[in-house]
């Protein structure tokens, strides 16, 4: 993948290829700028790659207009981000909802309740982001990516924003998550110890793949 930069062309991701088995955990690691966000972009369909293609569950997305790709994204992609995005005019409820109201499936409001409720944030329904801590604010957009039961959940260096505590906690949800509802699993993250905890782990170094393994279960 190639990125305009003034009027040069900068080589972002090299030949990269691989394949994620349904419910498989992948941790993406590598040093800072190797590329990571940015793969994790394409596979979201945020971005789009100068070469190749991207399959997810046998569809092309590389080949969707935007707004077929919004659409299949929101049937089948969860996406938690580092910092949070949550909607700061809506409540915490209404932050978890509101996937299910863009696809035309009504309020969402006792589904919301619901993974709020599980990922322990039952007296935090109807609080702005602005009222929330940092990792209740994490918790938010940890429901709000599983609220559609999405088949593949993306998560962009889940805890980067945390303490270690905190950040364990949050862990231990996506994990948890994870579990109940058989997603696939594919995060982006400095931390090697949370890497550990995946299945497998994919290095980057320089747009490039140097290491693809399998961890013992």
């Amino acid at each position: 993948m190639q990125l305009s930069a003034g009027n040069h062309a900068v080589q972002i991701l090299h030949d990269i290829s691989f394949e994620v088995s349904a419910k498989q955990v992948l941790a993406i690691v590598g040093p800072s700028g190797s590329g990571k966000s940015t793969l994790l972009g394409l596979l979201a369909g945020l971005d789009h790659p100068t070469h190749g293609s991207i399959h997810i569950h046998g569809t092309n997305i590389t080949t969707l207009a935007e707004s077929a790709m919004a659409h299949f994204r929101r049937q089948h992609i969860g996406y938690v981000f580092q910092a949070f995005h949550l909607i700061p005019t809506l409540t915490a409820i209404e932050n978890v909802a509101l996937p299910l109201e863009l696809q035309g499936l009504g309020t969402g409001e006792e589904r919301a309740k619901s993974l709020l409720q599980a990922v322990g944030l039952e007296k935090r329904f109807h609080h702005y982001p602005i009222q929330l801590s940092g990792g209740e604010q994490q918790r938010v957009a940890l429901a709000r990516a599983f609220i559609s039961q999405p088949p593949l959940l993306l998560a962009d260096e889940p805890t980067g924003n945390l303490d270690s505590t905190t950040g364990n906690l949050v862990i231990d949800l996506l994990w948890q998550l994870h579990e109940q509802h058989d997603s696939t699993l594919i995060l982006v993250t400095h931390d090697r110890t949370l890497a550990a905890r995946a299945q497998r782990i994919l290095t980057l170094q320089d747009g490039a793949i140097v290491h693809d393994t399998a961890l013992p279960s």
